[in-house]
């Protein structure tokens, strides 16, 4: 792994930010719902109007950067990462509602946008209330759950090009598709997104998410870390279900396993390593292509040096 950031580069991304702000040699284990992961050589949490002078700055340093939300759909390699990790956390979480748009800062964690919404009487969000990522990463990957998806209450998003440019994206500029966008490809950074919903009865949508919730909590093995599903699903299929039919229910790789409530979810049952989850995805890639012929490809995205 390189060596970017010194102690004098440290000292200047203070400055451009604050001494709260910036972390050097930040576990990443603490960044993560996997709850795996090595050291950042540093790790900043900008506010919303702060990112173009950190990612100018990474430009003139030459120093890689690598941005994330909640770390909820991240497998964070054990050796670390390099450079500048920009994290979009609290500092740049602001949301506000004007009728039936939400102006929400890619750092706001979406079951808070979720819950807003449905106290202003907004339906149409009731699926993300659960899901554990940010406003930014659910645009990315265009998240989605029990029948919803972001692109279908996405009105606009405003990225950061890698050239310095701000940019306003309709939802068909995103060319969104399953857990896709064009931003994975181009480099773009979300820094906030309109999103318009409709008007609907509080109580209602407030008890629809109160029922996925408990669906959630009945099927999915929330008690141990994890990045939710871990696989895509294969057009014609269910990760799960293949994975459970190749016989592969608690299959496990040091503190690594496949979950025996939802074969879906590969989990942290403790002290596991990156490698140890890698090592799992890999035997149940390997065993349900070679038992049905279909290859399951992965929904969690690695960042770092793998084996």
């Amino acid at each position: 792994m390189g060596r970017f950031v010194n102690g004098q580069m440290l000292e200047e991304l203070k400055q451009i930010l604050s001494e709260e702000q910036v972390f050097s040699e930040e576990p990443m284990n603490r960044h993560t719902t996997f709850r795996v992961g090595g050291p950042a050589e540093a790790l900043v949490q900008p506010e919303a109007g702060q990112i173009s002078a950190v990612v100018d700055w990474c430009h003139v340093h030459g120093i890689p950067y690598t941005v994330i939300g909640n770390g909820s759909n991240l497998l964070v390699s054990d050796r670390g990462l390099s450079g500048v990790v920009i994290e979009f956390g609290k500092p740049a979480s602001g949301i506000r509602i004007e009728g039936r748009l939400i102006y929400a800062e890619a750092g706001a964690m979406l079951s808070k946008v979720a819950n807003d919404a449905a106290h202003a009487g907004l339906t149409g969000m009731e699926f993300a209330s659960g899901i554990p990522g940010t406003i930014g990463g659910a645009v990315f990957m265009n998240a989605g759950a029990y029948g919803g998806e972001m692109s279908r209450i996405i009105r606009e998003v405003l990225v950061l090009t890698p050239e310095g440019e701000k940019k306003k994206l309709s939802v068909e500029e995103l060319e969104v598709g399953y857990r896709h966008s064009c931003i994975q490809e181009r480099g773009y950074i979300v820094l906030s997104a309109v999103l318009e919903l409709e008007t609907g009865d509080e109580k209602e949508i407030l008890a629809a998410m109160e029922e996925l919730k408990r669906k959630r909590v009945e099927k999915q093995p929330l008690e141990y870390p994890s990045a939710g599903s871990t696989f895509k699903r294969p057009e014609g299929h269910f990760a799960g279900k293949l994975i459970m039919d190749a016989g592969l229910r608690g299959f496990s790789v040091g503190g690594a396993a496949v979950s025996e409530k939802h074969c879906g979810f590969v989990v942290n049952k403790g002290g596991a390593t990156a490698a140890d989850i890698v090592a799992v995805m890999r035997h149940v890639q390997e065993e349900v292509k070679r038992q049905f012929g279909v290859t399951l490809e992965a929904e969690v995205r690695k960042l770092g040096e793998f084996a």
